[in-house]
């Protein structure tokens, strides 16, 4: 359970998080107040006053909760400044062809990364730790572990000082195993989740910078794990990194 936010505003932004991380299937209310550490009273209480906006809508078969129309008609006007999918989906594709596994880019938000798109490969055996609507803190999954490491060490060192990753997804995920990846991402440029959130599903991912220079997105493969032994990580490697430079150059264009 997470640590319930105080003020209203902060709740409501979080139930809307928690929802779109179940989005395929809904949620139930006792769903979203365990991930967002609220009362169930009150994330009730906000959902139904969210449903009469039209930011969220029930199912009144099943009682699970998604995100409304509402939502889709301000993302199609915000769109218009911020989405960066339609140049992404090209890379994508060309990642997901070449290599037959499935391949992703995601976005940081804040101290999170947002999976928004996936396609899978002709590989038959997929991996499902990624999928469209996916939230996982930085450093964790290939995408999170990427962002991190291209960060400025200050800001490595303010977040690994404030978030506890090992209590949510284990002792690999400790403040000295999460460097130790560091490290090795930036020599190698790209990241290697070798299996650490789900058993025998490996991802790789690069980074893709905003006209700051910062890591704002990072394009992923994923599969199993004999997919992804050494001589063959060198190879996808070259091509994440190919894609996510191309990309780069046309998002700061």
């Amino acid at each position: 359970m997470s640590t319930p936010p105080v003020t209203i505003t902060g709740r409501i932004a979080a139930l809307l998080r928690a929802l779109s991380a179940h989005q395929a299937g809904g949620a139930t209310t006792s769903a979203l107040a365990r991930d967002t550490g609220l009362a169930r009273p009150t994330a009730h209480r906000l959902l139904a006053a969210l449903a009469s906006e039209g930011y969220v809508d029930r199912d009144q078969r099943d009682g699970q909760w998604y995100l409304g129309p509402e939502l889709y008609l301000l993302g199609e006007v915000a769109a218009q400044r911020y989405d960066v999918t339609h140049h992404a989906r090209s890379s994508v594709h060309r990642l997901a062809v070449a290599t037959g596994e499935s391949a992703f880019f995601s976005a940081r938000r804040g101290s999170e990364t947002v999976c928004l798109i996936r396609e899978d490969g002709a590989f038959p055996i997929r991996s499902f730790v990624l999928y469209e609507g996916a939230r996982f803190p930085l450093g964790v999954v290939s995408a999170g572990l990427v962002i991190l490491a291209m960060l400025p060490d200050r800001e490595v060192d303010a977040y690994l000082s404030r978030v506890d990753l090992s209590s949510s997804f284990g002792d690999a995920h400790s403040v000295s195993s999460v460097r130790a990846r560091i490290a090795l991402t930036r020599r190698d440029g790209y990241s290697v989740n070798p299996g650490l959130v789900v058993e025998g599903s490996w991802g790789m991912a690069a980074a893709v910078f905003n006209r700051s220079g910062e890591p704002a997105w990072a394009l992923t493969l994923t599969g199993v794990e004999s997919r992804f032994r050494e001589e063959r990580r060198v190879e996808l490697g070259a091509l994440l990194l190919r894609e996510a430079h191309g990309l780069t150059r046309v998002l700061q264009g």
